[in-house]
Order: structure tokens, then sequence, then C-alpha cells
């Protein structure tokens, strides 16, 4: 399994939100690049971006920091928040990241997933966010009626490089991610699932780990930041 440390801008700054709340921001560091590198010399071999500003916006918003990141790290990341038509999806992949994170336009614009997905092979990813196993849109504000194994279930033909499954009730909030959600969600598709909200201690890992299905990853942010898991020792449980 990879870890994927989790880089959340907003207003040019590394934050955490509490359960996807704009308004329950906690800034950790003001040079987002700065953590970026600190992050890749602890060893880690993917970075996790996401433009919060961006997703509210449907548009990149936080740019300039993100830019600067994949101008001083050298391992891959991926990016979501405000990625909602191929011209940007075109221009990131273009300044070097490794993959796009669709997200919104999973479930407004699934052809766009798809198109992408084609011309970009291995560099698009569909972020799926729930509450109570229902898919959120727009920064996590509005909810819709799509149950998550079914969005997941439509992108098995499109050639999507993995999934991102955010339980929005778990995230940024320190209790232990969703497991068993997330389990079964890898287990109802062919896709690689990577599991983000709630990441924090080394026990979460390990129960990601062992939890029946084959997961590609997990995501951890706030953790991370506080000190609650040591960076390096989780690289180490996740290899072993």
């Amino acid at each position: 399994m990879i870890l994927y440390p989790a880089i959340d801008l907003k207003d040019g700054q590394a934050v955490r939100l509490l359960h996807g709340e704009m308004d329950k921001t906690t800034v950790f560091n003001d040079n987002p690049a700065a953590q970026a590198l600190e992050f890749v010399e602890a060893g880690c071999e993917w970075l996790h971006l996401v433009d919060l500003n961006g997703a509210f916006a449907g548009e990149p918003v936080n740019a300039a920091p993100v830019e600067e990141i994949l101008r001083q790290t050298k391992v891959p990341a991926q990016l979501g928040g405000g990625i909602r038509d191929m011209a940007t999806i075109e221009r990131w992949i273009g300044k070097g990241l490794a993959r796009v994170i669709l997200g919104t336009v999973a479930v407004e614009n699934p052809g766009l997933v798809r198109e992408a997905a084609r011309e970009f092979p291995g560099k698009v990813a569909v972020g799926i966010d729930a509450r109570n196993g229902k898919v959120a849109t727009k920064g996590w504000a509005e909810e819709t009626d799509v149950m998550v194994t079914d969005l997941a279930k439509s992108f098995e033909d499109a050639g999507v490089a993995a999934i991102i499954y955010t339980d929005i009730l778990r995230d940024g909030a320190m209790k232990g991610p969703n497991v068993e959600a997330t389990a079964d969600l890898a287990n109802a598709v062919s896709i690689p699932v990577i599991a983000s909200g709630g990441v924090s201690s080394l026990d979460d890992l390990r129960a990601l780990k062992t939890c029946g299905a084959p997961l590609n990853g997990a995501i951890s942010g706030r953790a991370l930041y506080d000190g609650a898991i040591d960076l390096k020792e989780a690289l180490a449980v996740l290899k072993a």
C-alpha cells in the first residue's frame, strides 16, 4: 500500500478542515512547498494535493502553490479540486502533475471522465466523497442521491487509474477511517481504491492493510501534521 500525505490548500496555505467545512480550518503551514519537501525528505513516494477553494469555485484557485510544489519535489503528485473541464486537465498534466482527481464532474459529466481517461491513460482518478453512503459534490457542499458503489461501478470500463474514497464524516476528525465501507467498495470494483478520511494512527493503517480488500493506498493529513502518525513509521507499516 502507498501512503499519500495530504496537503490541502486554502488561500495559499496548507490547512486541514473538520468534516470538510471551510469555516473549521486549521492552518498547518503557510508554505505548502516546504511542507511537501518535508514529506518527501521523510520518504513518501506520492503527494495528495487538494485545492479547497477550487472545489467550491469550480476552477483552480491555488495554482501557484501547486506549481511550486511540482517544481520543488520529484515524487508524483495527484490533485483534486476545481478540475472540471478538459482544458484544465490538459494544463495540469502538461505542468507535470502525475494524476488529476475528478470528483464533482464524475457525477455531473461522467463523459468527461471517460474522455480524459482515454486521452491520458493512468493519469485520471475519480474522487468519491460520501456522507452515509451517498455521494457529495462541489466541495462536499451538495449531497446527491447517488450511491457510492453505483458511481464507482459506472466507471469500471473507463480506464480510470484509481478511486479515492473519502468518508466525509471521518475526515479531519481523527476518529479512524471507515474501514468496512472502504473494503466493501474495493471488493465491489476492479479499479484500485485509495482510502481517505480519518486515518489517524498506525493501527488505522494496519486495519486498512488487513481489511480483506486489495487497497492501493491510504491518504493521511491531520495525523501527520499533529504528530499522531510518524511518516517514516507509517511507510514501514505499509511496506511490511
